[in-house]
């Protein structure tokens, strides 16, 4: 019997999708904090846990080398999720876009008098679709970690960037002026391997989907 790949990434969205694969009957055997192994395996001789950065996990499936994966909607808009099928908002690892400024930046005006403001986020795109549908010109600078630098030491007007509690912008004296969206993890698969393995995947789809709805689910 071939075997299902499922890709996820570390930390939050791993932790998170832990209670849902266990509703769904499976269980990771090896904890990716105590172990070095990049490869996982579950209850289920025919399904293992790949660990791939989050960035990646969209490319893995689409590509094939997983069927299917966990994936925030903030990596999917960015780096795109042409050939994905995405069946679930599975309602995890919420957090939001938002800009923020340093305290004290009037952001309103700035944004009012048609000046190029100077974003710095690692969300290209979002930023970019975000700002030109307010017909406000931006220069992008694209960064990949530490966003709350960039308004402390004048290389940005403003950020775009994660916001979960808002703890690490106030820490650094910075505000969030505007929310862009929500943000939740997705189920993501393969769209071949929905095909080749349909029912064995889609039971997954379903045990999952079950443990997000108890409230829909049969009672005996």
């Amino acid at each position: 019997m071939a075997m299902i790949t499922l890709a996820l990434s570390k930390g939050r969205i791993f932790d998170d999708t832990l209670p849902l694969l266990r509703a769904a009957g499976i269980e990771v055997l090896d904890d990716p904090e105590k172990s070095r192994k990049l490869i996982l395996a579950t209850n289920r001789p025919d399904l293992r846990v790949v660990l791939v950065r989050a960035t990646d996990v969209p490319t893995y499936v689409q590509h094939g080398g997983a069927d299917l994966g966990v994936v925030g909607k903030d990596t999917l808009l960015e780096s795109g999720s042409q050939g994905l099928y995405q069946p679930l908002d599975l309602h995890i690892s919420k957090c939001r876009i938002s800009v923020a400024v340093r305290q004290g930046f009037d952001y309103a005006a700035a944004v009012r008098q048609g000046a190029r403001l100077k974003v710095a986020t690692k969300y290209v795109a979002i930023a970019r679709d975000f700002f030109a549908a307010k017909g406000v010109h931006v220069d992008l600078i694209k960064l990949y970690g530490s966003m709350e630098l960039a308004p402390l030491t004048g290389l940005a007007d403003a950020i775009v960037d994660l916001v979960s509690t808002g703890n690490t912008l106030k820490a650094n004296q910075l505000i969030e002026v505007e929310q862009i969206m929500d943000i939740s993890a997705r189920l993501v698969v393969n769209q071949t391997a929905l095909k080749l393995k349909q029912a064995r995947i889609r039971q997954i789809i379903d045990a999952m989907a079950q443990a997000l709805a108890p409230s829909t689910a049969p009672t005996a």
